[in-house]
Formats: C-alpha cells, sequence, structure tokens
C-alpha cells in the first residue's frame, strides 16, 4: 500500500470563502514506485520491469515517467548502476514528453553518466564531485521550489541553483541501455508541495455525508476510503473550492459506476445552468456500457466534454484521477493520459457552470474504493 505523510515545506490551505487555494507550511508524500509493478508508470521506447522491489531499466534509448506532472516537490530515491564501468543514465525532473523522433526529453536532466553524477545537464551552476559512491546505492533528495533547486547527495548538499525555467512536468528515468548499461531505482517518494491530503486514512475527518449520516454508506478500512454501495448521501467535502488541482486513486469492481462532484452547490447539484459539474468515473470495458453517449465515459465531464480516449485499467486494479480546473478550463488526466482539455471556446455551456463549490464522491448504490486523495494548486498545462 501506497504510504501518507505529510512534509513540513509547503502546504495548501483552504477556506470555504477563499477566491483561490494558498501555500503554506506541509505537503503529501507518497511512495511513487510501490516495489510490485509499475502502476504509476509509463515506459515510453524501453523496456523496465521490477525485480526484488526495485524499478529496473533494462533495455532501449527511451523514459519511464509518472503518472502526473510536478510543479513544487521533493523528490527522494535511491539508484544503482548494473555496469561496474562507463556508466550512463539521468532522472528528468518538470519534463515534457519526448518530441516526435527524439529518445528523451529536452530539459531537466539530472546527470547519472559516471563522474558527473547529480550534475543536471545545460545548468553549469548544478556541479559537483566526489559526493557518490561508485557501484554502490546512492540516495538523492532533490527539492524543487519555484525557480530554485536543491540537490542533496548521500545526506550532503552537492548544489543549490536558481535556473530552473518550466514550471511543471513529468519526473522520468533516462534509459540509456546500450550505451550506459542497466540501472536499478528503488525508494522512490514525491512530497507534492503543493498539495494537501484531503483524506487522512483513519476516519472521514474532512467530509461529511450530504444530508445525511455519512457512515450509512461511506467507510474508512485499511486505510481506504470506502464507498459500501448502501444506501445513502454521496460524500461532500467541508470547504468549498474554486480554482485547484485535485489527485487521487480510485477501484472498481466489474461494471462499477461513481462520481466526482466538482464546484457542486451543497446540494451536489452539477445539471444545468447554476451547477456544478461531475466528472465520470466508470469501467469502460463493461459490456453494459458499449452504447454510452461519448461524454459518458471514464473522465468525461458528464454531458459536456467527452473523454477523448478509453485509459481505464481492468476492473479490480488501481487507477489515478486528476481533475485541474482553472476558471472554466477543466483538465482530466486518466492514468497518466490527458483525455478531456476542455475549454470555453468549444464548450460554451460551462460558462453555466459554478466557479465554487464543494468537491466530493457519488454514491452509485455500488462498491468503490479510494485512496490518495489530495488538493492543491493548479498544475500549468
Amino acid at each position: 500500500m501506497l504510504l501518507r505523510t505529510q512534509h513540513p515545506i509547503i502546504c495548501v490551505l483552504f477556506c470555504v470563502l477563499a477566491p483561490a487555494v494558498a501555500k503554506s507550511t506541509t505537503g503529501f508524500r507518497q511512495q511513487i514506485f510501490n516495489g510490485k509493478n509499475l502502476d504509476g508508470w509509463h515506459a515510453i521506447g524501453c523496456e523496465a520491469g521490477v525485480e526484488e522491489n526495485k524499478l529496473v531499466l533494462r533495455s532501449g534509448n527511451g523514459t519511464v515517467r509518472t503518472d502526473h506532472r510536478y510543479s513544487n516537490f521533493v523528490l527522494e530515491l535511491k539508484w544503482r548502476p548494473l555496469r561496474e564501468t562507463s556508466w550512463d543514465s539521468g532522472i528528468y525532473i518538470r519534463c515534457e514528453l519526448p518530441a516526435a523522433g527524439q529518445p528523451w526529453p529536452e530539459r531537466y536532466q539530472i546527470n547519472l553518466l559516471k563522474g558527473h553524477e547529480g550534475n543536471i545537464v545545460g545548468v553549469p551552476a548544478a556541479q559537483s564531485k566526489g559526493l557518490v559512491k561508485p557501484g554502490m546505492w546512492n540516495q538523492f533528495r532533490l527539492t524543487l521550489i519555484g525557480k530554485q533547486a536543491t540537490l542533496e547527495i548521500n545526506g550532503q548538499q552537492a548544489w543549490q541553483v536558481d535556473a530552473i525555467e518550466s514550471a511543471a512536468g513529468y519526473i522520468a528515468f533516462q534509459s540509456e541501455v546500450d550505451g550506459g548499461g542497466q540501472f536499478e531505482f528503488k525508494d522512490i517518494f514525491v512530497t507534492e508541495l503543493d498539495h494537501q491530503t484531503m483524506f487522512n486514512g483513519q476516519d472521514l475527518s474532512g467530509w461529511q455525508g450530504a444530508g445525511q449520516d455519512a457512515k450509512q454508506c461511506w467507510k474508512v478500512d485499511d486505510g481506504l476510503l470506502v464507498c459500501t454501495g448502501d444506501k445513502g448521501p454521496w460524500l461532500r467535502s467541508d470547504k468549498q473550492f474554486k480554482d485547484f488541482n485535485l489527485r487521487f486513486s480510485y477501484r472498481l469492481r466489474d461494471g462499477g459506476n461513481s462520481g466526482v462532484y466538482v464546484r457542486v452547490p451543497e446540494d451536489g447539484n452539477h445539471h444545468g445552468a447554476g451547477a456544478g459539474v461531475e466528472v465520470q468515473i466508470l469501467d469502460d470495458h463493461a459490456e453494459r456500457y458499449r452504447e454510452l453517449k461519448p461524454w459518458q465515459f471514464c473522465g468525461s465531464v458528464y454531458k459536456i466534454a467527452p473523454s477523448k480516449q478509453k485509459t481505464g485499467r481492468a476492473a479490480g486494479t488501481w487507477n489515478t484521477m486528476e481533475i485541474n480546473c482553472t476558471g472554466y478550463h477543466y483538465q482530466v488526466r486518466h492514468n497518466g493520459i490527458l483525455i478531456v482539455n476542455a475549454k470555453l471556446d468549444e464548450f460554451p455551456e460551462l460558462e453555466e457552470r459554478r466557479l465554487q463549490g464543494f468537491l466530493g464522491f457519488q454514491n452509485h448504490s455500488e462498491e468503490v474504493w479510494f485512496r490518495d486523495v489530495r488538493v492543491g494548486l493548479p498544475v500549468s498545462p
């Protein structure tokens, strides 16, 4: 199970009538590699796998990237080359996808080339020597806030620079196996400094049943937020939100159906003028949903903006979803793929919908499991 803790650097505070999300002093810390499989990661142009709780770059020239994009964060990990000499790889931060025909992103790469480990390619001030233990496990701790980045190698500060221009992007490992050999990574954690938890894994603090007792159909079981499917209310946040980035993981049964209420009024209205919206959660693979309208499939802004593709995993496995709202601009990423990018010029009916309201999870009279629920500042596209 993924670890859920908080980190005392930057947090996000929310107020019921606040016009936006503001920064404060904690974050959301998560183990983003579970040691069992590559859930939450995408291998592009290369082969990667899991061996004895380690992420291993096996072959090819490409990248293994995260589902999510990150702005301000702390990245902690351990790495080790399997080649005895002339090893080479890299760790990308705030990177975009590689350009067509290219194996790797343009920037920013923290080098893992022998003799240059920890140095950022193209940033002369981000250089150090003598802190890496050749051929052994080495630990990196990178803190990135705004343009400022600080790297610690094996507990010692290597450098600090004020030179990272990109505002957000993926974290990725560079696979350059033919030229630099195989690499292993483990104990990979990210603290999202612009996010705070909305679910503590212990009880329903921060949530309430909409008009009824939430415990009629909502519970916490083994650190998971569970809709039991029993008759009862949808689950509503205690606070209202305006512009935000919501991230969580969910799991459905075969043919499962649920939804996320976004900026809804207290009664949960998500249809028509003056309402919020619903982002669909659905097992798109189920036969009974074969004839749905495009805006009914998973990740769609219901009855408004259809999902561009079906990216759901098999029923019973975990999926990630990210909903990014800035004004009338709605973006939905499902398992790391941008499937909705709805703007007012294409979907004018969005102008009828609220720009501030509650967040919530639907009770569709069936079991659904949620975890890693956090909310924070909107992330730049």
